[in-house]
């Protein structure tokens, strides 16, 4: 094991650089930018087989399986840290059937997984739980708080994803 407390900045860029490479060459990240939403997608896709990735060029999903169109986000948890997904927008033109999540703790493992129908995301965003409508980017941010877990109609899947996760190299 690296200890990189040893390592200058540049060698630890250098090893961040090496690393993402390696990841691509994987297929575990397609892109260079911050891995959590790639690795989510790799984990969903892994832990279920059937679905299939929707490419770079859909709007509003990232796969499609035989239930329908699956939006998949990742959020890592450093601390404390919020638990607020990325952007979603256009939410009411029905771009997905599925939002799918995971929290990851801080070292990328798998902390929780869910599969959330449209319809429930749509119910909370009009009582304004857990998802707020920002005007400046016409975009809804959802906090997956862990009440989201209870609601009806809601699938924990992180049994599968840990399998997913245990099972890639």
């Amino acid at each position: 094991m690296i200890d990189v407390s040893k390592l200058t900045r540049r060698q630890l860029f250098e090893l961040h650089s090496k690393i993402e490479s390696d990841l691509r060459r994987r297929g575990i990240i397609k892109t260079a930018n911050n891995p959590t939403g790639d690795y989510a997608e790799h984990l969903f896709l892994t832990a279920f087989p059937r679905w299939e990735p929707a490419g770079n060029a859909q709007k509003g999903f990232g796969a499609t399986g035989p239930e329908g169109r699956y939006q998949i986000k990742g959020r890592r948890i450093v601390g404390r840290g919020s638990r607020q997904l990325s952007a979603i927008r256009d939410l009411k033109d029905n771009h997905f059937d599925f939002l799918v999540a995971v929290l990851f703790k801080e070292d990328y493992s798998v902390d929780r997984a869910v599969i959330i129908p449209h319809a429930v995301i749509l119910s909370l965003a009009d009582n304004k739980t857990h998802i707020s409508f920002q005007k400046h980017t016409r975009s809804h941010l959802f906090q997956l708080v862990d009440a989201i877990w209870e609601v009806d109609g809601v699938k924990n899947v992180t049994k599968q994803l840990v399998k997913a996760e245990n099972s890639c190299s």
